[in-house]
């Protein structure tokens, strides 16, 4: 696990405060919301791919979704009580950083929606 620190050196000011203090970019903001392209989805901070374009999908909210992780044992989740709601945020299970929440209104198949932050992405096209 990096210290924060090399953290604080290696990432943006948003990239840190997403994904070291749990914060969140605004809606339609992110470098990635947007992106079409065939390829993974990885976390900015340890490089561990999360997410796939094959679950990407358009939900309207402004930020990255997806209805499928490439592994459930590299996410950690937990019950997230913060700004008066309860939801489940996601991590990456390798270095701890907050990648976003996950809800239970996404589309078929698993009818989830993993709502992440650009933030907390890098993407590498195929």
């Amino acid at each position: 696990m990096q210290n924060k620190d090399d953290l604080k050196k290696k990432l943006t000011p948003m990239q840190y405060h997403v994904t070291q203090e749990a914060g969140t970019e605004a809606p339609f903001s992110g470098d990635l919301h947007d992106c079409k392209l065939d390829g993974t989805y990885k976390c900015i901070c340890c490089n561990d791919e999360l997410f796939s374009s094959k679950s990407k999908f358009d939900s309207g909210t402004g930020w990255p979704s997806f209805f499928d992780c490439i592994d459930k044992n590299l996410l950690d989740f937990k019950e997230d009580t913060s700004h008066m709601m309860v939801r489940v945020e996601v991590s990456c299970k390798s270095c701890g950083s907050h990648l976003g929440h996950v809800f239970t209104d996404g589309p078929e198949p698993t009818k989830l929606r993993y709502c992440i932050n650009s933030a907390s992405l890098s993407f590498k096209k195929i």
